[in-house]
């Protein structure tokens, strides 16, 4: 259900065209784009991880990600005093479970550890970081219900998660009262299975999708073809993950076509990402303002249908769902 199908199903009323609203504690609509802070504290020090928040504000994203797991906890320090003199404008979010599982005390003890660093009582979302086969759905949820009802939590995520797991999750919530209001998978030109069956369950539920890795590890910046380094050639689960000899393909290809248009790749890699008809929204992120500039660049780029379907070309379409193809 992708492409021209999956618009057309939209336009029918098959799938949801109302979905959640999440806004910050004054009220402010979350923006298009996210910023992920993974490198706060790591790649990035504090001064390069400022530069990228101001950066991000005056762009006009309000929408901050980050997770307890991140670099032992200094991205998580590092936003709170960032985005304390702008907090009620901004929405933020954090996740917890990756590690530990997703059991009651751990994800209690995490998230208590979390907002101790952030400097916040609550925030407007908190993702369950991975599924954990180990825990029943029901105690995890239950907890996030309890969250919910001390007013510690708006909403409700889930990320790296199969389109399977997140309806059972939703029909489990319902019985806490409880909605999932957003996910998070990965999502960019070459890694697109969310186009199966994650975006249009997304839609059909009314449920935000924030994607992660639009540039694919700095794959589709081209900057790995200029024989420049990052985490594909310092991470060896990167390196697997991009490491296909077609997704190099791929990025030459993208910076081809950003040479042509006269604006860098990465805008072009993020903006695709944004323009898929369930509208997900990139989490953009990097270690300089200087980096992400071509990323924010995304937030203004104006892609055609055209545009869209030829680098759609560059990648392969993740097979349907269903073998019943003749029926597509």
């Amino acid at each position: 259900m992708q492409g021209d199908s999956f618009s057309l199903l939209l336009a029918r009323g098959t799938l949801c065209t109302m979905r959640t609203v999440i806004t910050s504690p004054d009220g402010t609509p979350a923006s298009r784009f996210a910023f992920g802070t993974m490198q706060f504290g790591d790649a990035a020090d504090e001064a390069a991880s400022r530069a990228m928040f101001d950066a991000c504000l005056a762009a006009g994203i309000t929408h901050f990600d980050t997770a307890h797991l991140y670099t032992d906890g200094a991205a998580e320090t590092l936003l709170g005093q960032f985005a304390a003199p702008h907090r009620d404008r901004l929405t933020i979010a954090t996740k917890a479970g990756y590690s530990g599982g997703a059991g009651r005390a751990n994800i209690l003890a995490q998230f208590d550890i979390s907002r101790q660093r952030l400097g916040m009582d609550k925030v407007e979302i908190l993702y369950l970081h991975r599924f954990d086969p180990d825990t029943p759905l029901e105690e995890t949820l239950e907890t996030f219900a309890d969250l919910r009802a001390r007013g510690q939590i708006d909403h409700v995520g889930l990320s790296n998660f199969a389109a399977w797991q997140v309806m059972k999750a939703a029909c489990i919530a319902a019985r806490f009262d409880l909605t999932i209001s957003i996910l998070q998978p990965m999502y960019s030109l070459i890694k697109r299975q969310a186009e199966v069956e994650i975006l249009p369950m997304a839609a059909s539920e009314g449920m935000v999708v924030a994607g992660y890795s639009p540039l694919a590890g700095g794959l589709l910046t081209g900057k790995y073809a200029r024989g420049e380094t990052g985490r594909l050639t310092g991470n060896e689960r990167y390196a697997v993950r991009y490491g296909q000899g077609w997704m190099q393909e791929a990025a030459v290809h993208l910076s081809q076509i950003a040479q042509e248009l006269g604006t860098d790749p990465a805008t072009l890699a993020v903006a695709w990402a944004a323009q898929h008809p369930a509208r997900p929204v990139p989490i953009i992120s990097g270690r300089s303002a200087a980096q992400i500039a071509p990323s924010l660049a995304a937030l203004e780029f104006d892609m055609d249908a055209a545009l869209y379907a030829r680098m759609a070309t560059l990648s392969p379409a993740p097979p349907p769902a269903t073998d019943r193809t003749e029926e597509a």
